[in-house]
């Protein structure tokens, strides 16, 4: 049996499966939200709402872009083949099981609901420390922790959901996404500099190991008291010296010729989100904008833009095809963008028509996702161009 799913390229690397799911989920998610959001549909749901909204965009689609990157990237880190085939399949239908049961809460327990969401991350540890701990690669079981952290954020949600727990969801989705920027935050300090050094000749990115630790610890901080729900002047100050060091260290990898590399430029927009919801948060700490405002800017600008561009340089790469973004991804890279400006920029300084600027949000994600999913499935689910195993 196992030889029959090996034949399917798409099982052939953790990037292969989880990015082509999560194509396909960011636009089932948002078409399903939006439709949600203005009532055309009315459906049983094992999560509140809004927090399903919140959970499937952090605890779906962003954890199945890092668990496709971490699956090849440890392959990389350690030189150790990570799971493959069935495996690769089993795990995938335990991220899908996670994403369809909550809408069968009247006929399928909410115990084993919670379970078998929170099973995924657990799962995907376990699978990434293997090889680590085989090869003697020890630094990277950071990220194993990141993700059995993750879990137990998790298990916050499901504990408050379950009536074991009142008010633990909020700390819950605050810890994860928390978890999720700093991934984002390590993997950028790692990939940031060698993919401009290979997508513009002879640049030399400046690599700061100090500057890098602040940028990280002081923008840990800031998710630590939004956390523990701490704001005034501790916020401001810490939020501050996060957009600070964050600019300082990627300037210190900044090329001026990105902006005519689309699979470089993304990564950096990105970025500029990120640094963006670090200034919002600082508004949000002084009561001059809402704080929802800050976390649209982390997920749909800095999640949404950086998962997006992350997928597709890693798919070119890792099927042995050329760093070049066709001309309809480097549209969904903009668009994307226009999604963030949409839901996070405009919305804050022309609240009124925040209604108007959400539809449009709607469709500019929809948009972009919909090219990803129709240029990239046929790369996802083909052999490796170079005629090399991955």
């Amino acid at each position: 049996m196992n030889k029959h799913i090996l034949e399917y390229p798409i099982f052939a690397l953790g990037f292969r499966a989880f990015f082509a799911l999560a194509g396909l989920f960011a636009l089932i998610l948002i078409a399903l939200w939006s439709s949600i959001f203005k009532g055309a549909l009315v459906t049983d749901n094992y999560y509140p709402i809004n927090y399903w909204h919140a959970h499937e965009m952090l605890l779906g689609y962003s954890v199945a872009v890092i668990a496709g990157f971490l699956l090849t990237a440890v392959k990389n880190w350690t030189g150790i083949q990570t799971i493959q085939g069935n495996k690769l399949l089993g795990l995938c239908l335990l991220w899908v099981y996670g994403r369809i049961t909550p809408f069968y809460s009247e006929l399928i327990p909410d115990v084993l609901i919670a379970l078998t969401d929170f099973a995924f991350l657990p799962a995907l540890a376990f699978f990434v420390a293997k090889p680590i701990i085989k090869s003697g690669n020890l630094r990277n079981l950071f990220f194993v922790v990141l993700l059995l952290l993750m879990a137990f954020g998790n298990a916050c949600i499901h504990a408050d959901i379950l009536g074991l727990y009142e008010g633990a969801a909020n700390f819950g989705l605050y810890l994860v996404l928390a978890i999720i920027m700093m991934i984002i935050l390590v993997i950028a300090g790692r990939v940031f500099p060698f993919f401009t050094e290979r997508g513009i000749k002879g640049v030399m990115a400046i690599r700061n190991p100090v500057l890098d630790a602040v940028a990280i610890a002081s923008s840990a901080l800031v998710f630590v008291l939004l956390i523990f729900d701490q704001s005034g002047v501790i916020l401001t100050i810490t939020s501050v010296a996060a957009i600070v060091a964050n600019i300082l260290r990627v300037y210190g990898w900044y090329e001026p010729r990105i902006w005519y590399v689309p699979l470089l430029w993304v990564l950096y927009m990105g970025y500029a989100w990120i640094i963006l919801g670090f200034a919002f948060v600082t508004l949000a700490s002084l009561t001059i904008i809402p704080l929802s405002i800050a976390i649209h800017a982390f997920t749909v600008g800095g999640i949404g833009v950086l998962t997006l561009g992350m997928m597709a340089r890693v798919s070119l790469g890792h099927t042995g095809r050329a760093m070049k973004a066709s001309n309809a991804i480097a549209i969904a890279f903009a668009l994307i963008n226009l999604a963030a400006l949409f839901r996070v920029l405009l919305p804050a300084l022309l609240p009124d028509w925040y209604g108007h600027f959400l539809v449009l949000s709607t469709y500019c994600w929809l948009a972009a996702f919909s090219l990803f999913v129709c240029v990239y499935t046929p790369i996802l689910s083909s052999v490796r161009v170079d005629g090399q195993e991955g």
